[in-house]
Order: C-alpha cells, then structure tokens, then sequence
C-alpha cells in the first residue's frame, strides 16, 4: 500500500468540507487536481470512500471510518508541529537547568523572574544539585544547562562554560569579633578559630581547601552547611567565624554579622554550562541569554529589565 500524507490531507479536507471546489481551495489546487488524488487513495486502500453526485459529496461507510481516525491523527500531527515551532522560537515549552541550592535561592530566582517576564509562556524548571551532579547531568543530556560556581577553571572536554560573575570569598563574624576591627582580613588570621561554611555542594569547600593549602595554613575543624541562613545562626550563637562568598548575587548574610575581604583575594567564578559541541534549544538558548544577563546586582528585579530588552531577548 503505497499512501501519501498528502493524500490523507486531502480526503480529510473533502470529507469535512463535503466538496471538493472548497477542499482545492485550501490546498491551492485544481478541483480535478483534488478529485484524482481521492481517486488515487481509494485505489491504493482499495475502498470507496465518497458517493459523488452532481450536487453533493457524501462519506460511504468506509470513508467517515476513516475520517474519524485519519482525521485525529491529522490534527495530532498538526497540533505537535505547531508546538515544535513554537518551542524553536524560543518563547514556549519546558526548559531545565541543574543549580547549586545556595545559587538557586538567590540568583538562579532572578533568572527564572527574568524569564518569565521576557517569555511568559516559557517554563524553566530549576533541578537542585550539588555541583558534582549539576555536571554529570548536563554532561548526561539529563538538563539543557547547569550553573556551577567554581575556584579554579573547568576542565572539561564535554562541557561549554561561560563565566557569568564572580564573587570574593569573605570572613563573617559579629561585630564585636576582634577580626571586625580590620578592614581586610588575612588567611592566616582565620588558623585561630573554628570555622563554619558551605559544604561541597557549592563549590566552597574546594575554595577553603586551596588557600588552606596555598597559604601553608592547618586544617581547623569545619562545620560545612547547605544554606548561608545555617552558616549565619551558628556564627551568630559564636560556634565559629563564616567563610562564605559575599556579592550582590549570592544570599546576603544574616543583618547582625559583619563581613571582611579576605586577602589575598580568593574568588568564586560562577558559570553557566552546557555540552559541547551540542546547540542549545533555541528555547533553553534563550532561557541561557536571560541568565546570562544578570551579571550587574543593579539588575536583579525584573522591574528593572528595559522593556525593549526584553523582547530583544538579550
């Protein structure tokens, strides 16, 4: 059986329409054109499908049958075009990119604000992972990109990053700790006391590891925690002095602590990820443009995107 999709689209056309003048119409044909491609398909399915008079057209049994099925298929197959086409220009369908939760409570918010306010019928879902996992899914194919932040550059054959911002690793204490009097803080200064900071899962414990090492210091006990609120209430019951990345992109300590530089200067480069030498859909391409915006903390709220940038999708 040898039948065209072309030729289904026709007989659906006529079966509807009850005429072949107006099924032509629609396709930008002949009516002769249009009654010798139904002719064609009753011949290959070996069915009549229309009584045809001189004033009307009617579906044979065998033929509103197969409208009804044909016809559905028809419309499925329009319908998820459609949706394809849709989702290539970027403002629809679902997109999913893996986060550290410390990143995905404050920054990554930001990017899903701006998102939904340049592509409101766009819905980006946020997969929290420590950064080990953010990795192996986008790597994985699992998410379409990933946000990692990291100390030292990425090595990776499989992975595309672009930097986005990065932020200076600070010493948080109260504010009558004797290291608040100091302007910057030394690494060296901190060998005195327990420390309290993010765990692996953003990218810190890596940072505290280098300069420990860098630096020629001992490992002091750490206490290693999820979520900067967590770091801030045991610094500020005096279990320790914080060591957290400071910067208007990431979750700001608690109001009672004070934060110091610490020098010489040690940095979280955060960065968005995707596989190499795979395009992004243009609909997680689009979602990657808005992240990739917010790099400047003056233009975290959505209420501050220019209206023409927006739609520029930049």
């Amino acid at each position: 059986m040898n039948v065209s999709l072309q030729q289904l689209k026709v007989f659906v056309a006529v079966a509807r329409e009850r005429s072949f003048t107006r099924a032509a119409r629609q396709f930008d044909l002949t009516q002769s054109a249009v009654s010798r491609c139904v002719r064609e398909l009753e011949d290959a399915v070996e069915l009549k499908l229309f009584d045809r008079t001189t004033r009307q057209v009617e579906l044979t049994h065998a033929g509103a049958s197969l409208e009804r099925r044909i016809g559905r298929l028809l419309d499925e197959i329009e319908l998820t075009l459609r949706e394809e086409r849709a989702a290539y220009d970027g403002h629809t369908g679902v997109v999913v990119l893996a986060s550290n939760p410390v990143l995905s409570s404050s920054w990554v918010a930001q990017g899903l604000a701006r998102c939904a306010l340049a592509f409101p019928e766009l819905i980006v879902s946020v997969k929290d992972q420590a950064q080990g996992g953010v990795l192996a899914s986008v790597e994985q194919g699992e998410v379409d990109f990933g946000v990692v932040s990291v100390v030292e550059p990425l090595s990776s054959d499989q992975l595309h990053a672009q930097m986005v911002f990065d932020t200076q690793l600070h010493v948080v204490m109260p504010p009558a700790h004797p290291l608040a009097r100091q302007t910057v803080v030394p690494w060296r200064a901190l060998q005195e006391y327990p420390l309290v900071t993010l765990n692996a899962d953003a990218g810190v414990r890596t940072a505290l590891e280098l300069a420990f090492t860098t630096h020629g210091l001992k490992r002091r006990p750490v206490q290693e925690l999820g979520h900067v609120a967590a770091v801030s209430r045991m610094v500020e019951l005096g279990i320790g002095i914080g060591v957290l990345p400071v910067g208007g992109h990431w979750p700001v300590p608690a109001a009672s602590l004070v934060s110091r530089p610490l020098v010489p200067e040690m940095n979280l480069t955060t960065l968005l990820v995707h596989r190499r030498n795979r395009s992004l859909r243009p609909n997680a391409a689009a979602a990657w443009a808005q992240f990739a915006a917010l790099t400047d903390p003056l233009l975290v709220s959505p209420r501050d995107i220019p209206h023409k940038e927006l739609h520029d999708g930049n």
